[in-house]
């Protein structure tokens, strides 16, 4: 069955990285097209972040573009987002997700304070 391990979140001051990690399982991983979600408290869960399979192409949110890096080892079957000069609206649990599958991981929790 599809699994989705979300790993890497912590509290981290502001202007801070993160590196999270998402270990995939269950399906064609290196064909299929990856995301990364997030939801902050009260607020609805909203896409980050997406990377494609061949050619790997990227795309992100306006407020995450240019801080945010999507990656993927397809060897390794692992998703990959590299967060830099966090602010705390970047505060929020940390979702990866497949495209052609509906189930969603326990996520990670990245919270960004001083």
């Amino acid at each position: 069955q599809v699994q989705l391990v979300e790993s890497g979140g912590g509290l981290v001051q502001p202007g801070g990285s993160l590196n999270l990690s998402c270990a995939a399982s269950g399906f064609a991983f290196s064909s299929m097209i990856m995301r990364w979600y997030r939801q902050a408290p009260g607020k609805e869960r909203e896409l980050a972040a997406t990377i494609t399979t061949t050619p790997t192409l990227t795309s992100y949110r306006d407020s995450v573009q240019g801080r945010f890096t999507i990656s993927r080892d397809n060897a390794k079957n692992m998703l990959y987002l590299q967060m830099n000069d966090l602010t705390p609206e970047d505060t929020a649990v940390y979702y990866c997700k497949a495209l052609r599958h509906n189930n969603w991981g326990q996520g990670t929790q990245v919270t960004v304070s001083s």
